[in-house]
C-alpha cells in the first residue's frame, strides 16, 4: 500500500473523528432550544468558514465563482441540499429508532449508496468488478457494513442494559425515515463528484492539491444551509414551546457561552469535511467515490472510540463492550481491504 494512499485513509479518519466529537461543545449548551443551537453552529460551519477559507486560498474569489455556469453550480448546490435534508432525518431517525439501530441503517444505507452510486452513474462500475483492485474495494464496502452492524448492535445492547429507549418510538415511521436519510445523507458524495470541475479550476489558479475542493464546499454547504437553517427558522417562527426572542434573552456570562461552544460545535463539523478534502486528495482519482465509505465507517469507528474514552459504556457490562470492539476491528479490517484494493 503506497504513502499516498496510506496517508489519504489517515486524514478520513481525522475529519471523521471531528465528526465523531462535534456535538460534545454543543452539549454545554444550555437553556437554548436545539434549533437556535443548531443554527448558529451552521451559519459558522456552512457558511462564515466556508467563505472565509475559500476567500483566503483562492487569488480571485469572485471571478473563480462566476466562471461557473448554471449547469456545473446547479447540480453541486442541489446535491448540497439533498445532503442538507440527509441532516435533517437524521435526527428524526434517533428520536423514532434510537441512537443505535438509526445510526446503523442510516449510516450502513449512506455508506452503501454514497460509495457505489458514483461508479454505476459514471458508468465505470463494471470495469470496476472486473479489475482485482475493484473487487477488494467492494468487499472492503461490504465489510464496513458488517463493521457498522456490529457496533450497532453493540449500542442496542448498552441501550438495553442502560434503560434508554427511543423518544417517540415508532418503528415504521424511524425505518421509512432512516432510509431517507440514508440516500439523501450521501447527497454530499454525489455533490463532490459533481464539483470535479470546480476543484480543477481551483488547481488551474494555483490552489495546493489538498486545498482544491475546499472552495465547491461554498456551494455544497450552501445547498445544505438553505434546507437546514429554513428548517430551523420555520419552527423558531411558528413553534409556540420556542422562540429564538427567549434564547438570546438569556443572562449574558450565558449567551456568550452558548454562542462560544455553538461556534466550537460548528467549527468541528466543517473540519470534518476539510480534512476529508485532505485524505480525498490522497486517494487515486479512479477510486475517489471511496472517500464517503471510509468517511463514514471511520465515523462510525470513532464514535466508539469516543463512547469509550469518556466512559459512556460504563456499567453496561461486558458483552457490548467485546461487540463494540469487534466491530471497531471489522471497520479497522474493511479501511485496510479497501487500501489494498486501491494499491493493486
Amino acid at each position: 500500500m503506497g504513502s499516498g494512499i496510506l496517508l489519504g485513509i489517515f486524514w478520513h479518519f481525522v475529519g471523521a473523528a471531528s465528526a465523531a466529537c462535534f456535538y460534545a461543545p454543543l452539549k454545554k449548551v444550555k437553556n437554548w432550544s436545539w434549533e437556535t443551537m443548531w443554527s448558529i453552529a451552521g451559519i459558522f460551519s456552512w457558511i462564515i468558514l466556508p467563505w472565509t477559507i475559500s476567500y483566503i486560498l483562492l487569488p480571485d474569489f469572485w471571478a473563480y465563482y462566476s466562471s461557473f455556469s448554471a449547469n456545473i453550480l446547479i447540480p453541486v448546490f442541489l446535491f448540497g441540499a439533498m445532503w442538507g435534508v440527509g441532516n435533517i432525518g437524521y435526527g428524526l431517525t434517533m428520536r423514532y429508532l434510537g441512537m443505535s439501530m438509526g445510526i446503523g441503517i442510516a449510516i450502513g444505507i449512506t455508506l452503501i449508496v454514497g460509495t457505489l452510486m458514483t461508479p454505476i452513474i459514471q458508468g465505470t462500475f463494471g470495469e470496476l468488478i472486473a479489475s482485482t483492485g475493484g473487487k477488494l474495494t467492494i468487499l472492503g464496502v461490504l465489510v464496513a457494513v458488517v463493521g457498522v452492524a456490529i457496533v450497532s448492535y453493540a449500542g442496542l445492547l448498552k441501550e438495553k442494559a442502560t434503560g434508554v429507549q427511543a423518544e417517540e418510538f415508532n418503528l415504521k415511521k424511524g425505518l421509512l425515515l432512516a432510509v431517507m436519510c440514508g440516500v439523501f445523507s450521501a447527497g454530499m458524495s454525489f455533490a463532490m463528484s459533481a464539483a470535479v470541475p470546480m476543484h480543477e479550476a481551483s488547481a488551474a489558479q494555483g490552489v495546493s492539491s489538498l486545498y482544491v475542493a475546499l472552495p465547491s464546499y461554498v456551494i455544497i454547504m450552501g445547498g445544505g444551509a438553505l434546507v437546514n437553517l429554513g428548517y430551523c427558522f420555520i419552527r423558531l417562527a411558528y413553534r409556540q414551546d420556542i422562540s429564538l426572542k427567549a434564547d438570546i434573552s438569556v443572562p449574558k456570562v450565558l449567551l456568550i457561552s452558548n454562542i462560544l461552544f455553538a461556534i466550537l460545535g460548528g467549527g468541528m463539523w466543517y473540519f470534518q469535511f476539510f480534512f476529508y478534502a485532505w485524505g480525498h486528495a490522497n486517494i487515486p482519482s479512479q477510486y475517489g467515490f471511496m472517500s464517503w465509505m471510509l468517511h463514514m465507517s471511520f465515523y462510525v469507528l470513532c464514535g466508539g472510540i469516543v463512547g469509550l474514552v469518556l466512559k459512556e459504556w460504563k456499567g453496561t457490562g461486558k458483552k457490548p463492550v467485546r461487540i463494540l470492539c469487534l466491530g471497531c476491528l471489522v471497520i479497522i479490517l474493511a479501511a485496510n481491504i479497501v487500501g489494498l484494493g486501491m494499491a493493486a
